[in-house]
């Protein structure tokens, strides 16, 4: 064995948890072929496995399928982000491997996860016979987070299901799935609707989380009803999908008819006023223990939110009500606060920080609230949305206290997400601001904006940061210095940003 396989081999061996049946290499950067099996074969009564944080190619996930093969006690699999810089191609294969062996075994799993693998349609081909056999007939969780499966993939895993559902019936145990966790998999309404059947027919479910795919009320409306068929429901989360009304209002008529939830996450899905208002009805007639409840940056009116609220209040179960980023403006805000205090229940009031909706007087003496994004739905994989967004946060701002420490806290919010990454990936971010704001040229569609102070005196603000590193200051100061001009529009506020940078630069500490 090559002396760099012996100390790669040595540092993996140190990070292998045992115990408890449990067998873990989780985040060992495995990428020796069969440098471990024997650990694997020589573990006496395996019942877990982890392989979470590797680089399985196929001819390891065929050395770790044979070690597998007499593993019949195994019932748990965390294997996520096991194909970290695999080519997709080859992970269908290595999974049907895996697969393969845990048919072969006899073993009966409860835990299967494979999140954040990235596998496309085709991975859930890899996984579709095992999804049917015996082996997980006894499934209880099943977590494929963040796997890219698509329309596609979502009806090969619903057709699995179902037909797992009925073989196991066949056999006189039917099927019990109790977790299903597939968020941001771009399901999309005929994803969702063809798991929706799926989960109808088990009617088993007490955990559902289906964030970010994608979602609107076809499909919601689908999900409801299935909902409906899941008397054991605890925990459902549809975070970042899109209800509307229609769907609102069809899931809040399932929810009348479940007993035992205790969260309930529709957040970011546009439930509007007409939808808040349906679900209140539901927490003045049932619900009987739910705990938290989350309706943010739904649309929501004050006089809705206000709604919500009142009925929320008489859970006796209820510790967290999130109505944040709605339509409140400040008076909203302040009145939601105020009845909650009044009533006693000031502390279940998640926070209603004017980061949601900061107030702004047009020309024309309208009253505007403007969402503004958290750091949260900032993608730094697209540099130029991420500094189009920066900079129309900036610039709302103005030196009126609650609209300033607003602002600043949301670009200090967005700003320490973006710069905490890679050197590679702040800047990409920073030059794409550069182009925007005219100091440096771009290409493709990408144009300068018309800048106004408040978004340079953002920038000056974020520079005294600990975020803002020093080399971040060195590069937009580079680029300052050479393009003065380009900010003449708002000169005051661009020397107040030179100077700072310029300090910045030189700062030894």
């Amino acid at each position: 064995m090559a002396s760099d396989d012996i100390a790669q081999l040595a540092d993996v061996l140190s990070k292998i948890h045992v115990g408890d049946g449990e067998l873990g290499f989780k985040g060992s950067g495995l990428k020796l072929d069969n440098e471990l099996i024997r650990e694997m074969e020589q573990y006496p009564g395996l019942r877990a496995l982890r392989l979470e944080g590797n680089t399985l190619g196929v001819d390891a996930a065929r050395a770790i399928a044979k070690a597998l093969e007499s593993k019949d006690l195994l019932q748990r699999c965390y294997w996520s982000d096991m194909f970290t810089g695999r080519l997709r191609s080859e992970i269908p294969t290595a999974l049907r491997c895996l697969g393969g062996a845990l048919m072969s075994s006899g073993a009966r799993l409860t835990d299967l996860d494979l999140s954040d693998n990235a596998f496309g349609p085709d991975g859930l081909k890899g996984i579709e016979q095992l999804l049917k056999s015996p082996s997980c007939h006894t499934l209880q969780e099943l977590r494929l987070n963040n796997c890219g499966m698509g329309i596609g993939g979502g009806k090969i895993l619903a057709e699995a299901l179902i037909e797992g559902h009925s073989q196991s019936s066949a056999y006189g145990a039917p099927l019990k799935l109790r977790v299903f966790i597939a968020g941001r998999n771009r399901l999309e309404n005929e994803g969702a609707s063809a798991l929706a059947n799926a989960f109808q027919l088990m009617g088993s479910l007490e955990e559902v989380h289906m964030p970010q795919n994608g979602i609107n009320h076809a499909g919601v409306v689908a999900l409801a009803s299935a909902m409906q068929h899941n008397p054991e429901l605890r925990v459902l989360n549809f975070n970042d999908n899109t209800f509307t009304k229609r769907g609102t209002l069809a899931m809040a008529q399932a929810l009348r008819h479940l007993r035992n939830v205790q969260v309930i996450n529709f957040g970011d899905c546009l439930v509007r006023s007409e939808g808040a208002i349906a679900l209140a009805a539901v927490l003045r007639e049932g619900l009987p223990i739910l705990k938290e409840l989350n309706l943010s940056f739904g649309e929501i009116t004050e006089a809705a939110a206000l709604v919500v609220a009142q009925a929320a209040m008489d859970k006796p179960d209820m510790e967290k009500v999130d109505l944040n980023g709605n339509s409140l403006g400040e008076e909203g805000c302040e009145a939601l606060r105020e009845a909650m205090k009044n009533m006693n229940k000031g502390s279940m009031l998640a926070s209603l920080s004017l980061l949601g909706y900061v107030y702004k007087q047009n020309l024309c003496g309208y009253n505007l609230f403007i969402k503004l994004p958290f750091s949260h739905q900032v993608d730094a994989s697209d540099p130029h949305k991420a500094a189009d967004i920066l900079l129309k946060i900036a610039s709302l701002y103005s030196e009126e206290p609650e609209t300033k420490t607003a602002v600043l806290e949301t670009i200090d919010a967005v700003l320490k997400k973006l710069l905490s990454g890679s050197v590679f990936q702040s800047y990409c971010f920073l030059s794409s601001l550069l182009v925007m704001m005219g100091l440096l040229k771009g290409e493709g569609k990408m144009k300068k904006v018309s800048l106004v102070p408040g978004q340079l005196l953002c920038l000056e603000h974020a520079i005294q940061q600990e975020y803002f590193l020093q080399h971040h200051a060195a590069l937009l100061h580079t680029f300052m210095s050479k393009n003065s001009g380009a900010l003449e529009s708002c000169s005051t506020a661009s020397e107040r940003l030179s100077s700072t940078l310029e300090k910045k630069c030189h700062d030894q500490h």
